[in-house]
């Protein structure tokens, strides 16, 4: 197991999802599969986007995705966003996976981050402009 690697000290921005790693989201060698991951970092960001744009934001691209560690059965998953630019129609979301191990202590591990991508659509899927709040 690599714990050794120290990534960040704190999670940056907000609490979006929180989720159990369980046995049928794991490859044969008990890691938690990479997509699996991703789908979680990806419902948090759009989770944010979608109360900040107060509607649906589909993602458009993910950049940057980084694996530092792997996540194990039974790790709770936190995944915290970050709005980073906010665009006419789109917004770009810093997201980052952070893990408290299985049967472990209080302590936070980060395991994954990336920059997501989204853009704001109306009910007919065209592109609509995101209100600044004054």
């Amino acid at each position: 197991m690599i714990e050794s690697i120290e990534i960040s000290s704190a999670p940056r921005g907000r609490l979006s999802t929180r989720a159990i790693a369980m046995p049928a989201d794991t490859n044969p060698f008990g890691h938690v599969f990479g997509g699996w991951l991703l789908s979680q970092m990806d419902l948090a960001g759009g989770t944010h986007a979608y109360r900040f744009a107060k509607g649906h934001c589909p993602t458009v691209a993910v950049e940057g995705m980084e694996f530092h560690l792997p996540v194990y059965v039974g790790d709770e998953v936190s995944c915290y966003t970050e709005v980073l630019r906010v665009g006419r129609t789109s917004i770009s979301m810093q997201v980052e996976a952070w893990v408290r191990r299985h049967g472990g202590d209080d302590r936070l591990i980060k395991v994954t981050s990336a920059v997501f991508h989204y853009v704001a659509v109306d009910d007919n899927g065209k592109k609509r402009v995101i209100e600044k709040e004054a």
